[in-house]
């Protein structure tokens, strides 16, 4: 997994140090016990600190006389090193390597429909095929906090009238309800205020809202509002304006990654380690593969930029061997880098039938390549490649 492997001696430790290149990488010593991994933004400087002569007053970590094998892969940036430290670490240490990077699950909405009576709920589990399969319980996010995701559902919901309770329903006419069902929020299945029809079309509606990130229950409000208007009904157009208005801080909340995970394909640009590259990583089905190194300049003159995105993508294998617990914590590295407050390097979505903004990623790159600060990222938007505040195709 490393590409560069070199011994250590301790009397020859001047002069290696020379042949060590100041840039960042991943790396591994080996020797004595079990081996050391890290990652540095100037591995000669780390070297030297770690395997250098000790002095009396340092108290830092020497292991000059214990290391004999050095082995470390150059990377372009700490998006890079992170994702190749995280491979080694699952590696070298399965029992300790989670607590040892600190990855924490992402927050997701899960909508749970093999319930009998759907609900929606917060988590951080994955189940078995939710990245892989349009069956079964449906997923969104990933959310930046758990306090996040569930704001974000309990202000998505009061627009319907599906169940809040968490409990399994066996609806009883005597039963007496619960303050959503008195104040007309829940169409009450728990003692059949509702056909079984009516609540999974509410279901159905609540769905949608998630797959669309919101447009289908604005588009519904607006053809309400304008029915309304057309009827001359302005008092009941009015009432429906301000539903709208309402939904519109929801809506939000929502930033561009969240959207259903079995939809979630990205494409995240990263400075390379090679002069005239930068690194493709592509995220699809909850499976992080790269980096994939793409040149700049080198191209066939029959080849646009955009055919050689479109090309390196194709190229990229499908990842079918990734069990359910590595999913997830591909999916909680690719949060933890999009929440940033300052990430590096630039991140691009395939629409819902798996289009990509070819044009939109081949100036992400140029940008990348020079160092320059990304375009402003935009709110999702299920049903375009491109949001309303992204730059134009």
């Amino acid at each position: 997994m490393l590409v560069r492997a070199l011994t250590f001696s301790p009397d020859q430790a001047d002069s290696f140090f020379q042949g060590i290149p100041s840039a960042a990488a991943v790396f591994m010593l080996r020797g004595e016990g079990e081996p050391y991994l890290s990652k540095t933004a100037n591995l000669r400087r780390r070297l030297q600190r770690l395997l250098g002569r000790p002095t009396e007053v340092a108290r830092r970590l020497n292991l000059r006389d214990r290391v004999r094998e050095i082995e470390f892969t150059l990377t372009g940036s700490e998006f890079e090193s992170q994702f190749l430290l995280y491979r080694l670490l699952r590696e070298s240490f399965p029992k300790t390597y989670s607590a040892r990077l600190r990855i924490r699950p992402a927050p997701l909405v899960k909508l749970h429909l093999e319930n009998e009576y759907p609900r929606a709920s917060v988590t951080t589990r994955l189940s078995r095929l939710a990245a892989l399969s349009d069956a079964g319980d449906m997923y969104y996010g990933p959310f930046q906090s758990r306090a996040a995701a569930e704001k974000f559902t309990s202000d998505a919901l009061d627009f319907f009238k599906m169940r809040r309770c968490v409990d399994d329903l066996h609806p009883d006419p005597k039963f007496p309800g619960c303050v959503y069902s008195e104040m007309k929020m829940c169409l009450a299945p728990c003692f059949k205020g509702c056909t079984d029809v009516d609540y999974y079309s509410e279901v159905a509606r609540v769905q949608a809202f998630f797959d669309t990130g919101g447009e289908s229950l604005e588009r519904e409000l607006t053809e309400q509002r304008e029915r309304a208007s057309a009827q001359l009904a302005f008092e009941e157009a009015a009432a429906i304006h301000a539903k709208i208005d309402k939904l519109k801080p929801v809506l939000l909340q929502l930033p561009e990654i969240v959207r259903r995970i079995d939809w979630l394909r990205a494409l995240i640009i990263q400075p390379g380690a090679e002069t005239g590259l930068v690194s493709l990583f592509l995220f699809q089905k909850c499976a992080m593969l790269g980096p994939i190194p793409f040149s700049i300049e080198a191209r066939p003159e029959s080849q646009s930029m955009e055919g050689r995105v479109e090309q390196a993508i194709a190229g990229v294998p499908f990842p079918d061997k990734y069990s359910v617990a590595e999913r997830s914590e591909h999916l909680a590295l690719l949060k933890r880098w999009y929440y940033r407050s300052h990430r590096v390097g630039e991140i691009f979505f395939a629409d819902e039938k798996g289009a990509w903004p070819l044009r939109r990623i081949v100036r992400g790159i140029g940008r990348v390549y020079r160092g320059e600060k990304a375009q402003e990222a935009g709110s999702f938007s299920a049903t375009s490649a491109s949001s309303p505040t992204s730059e134009p195709a």
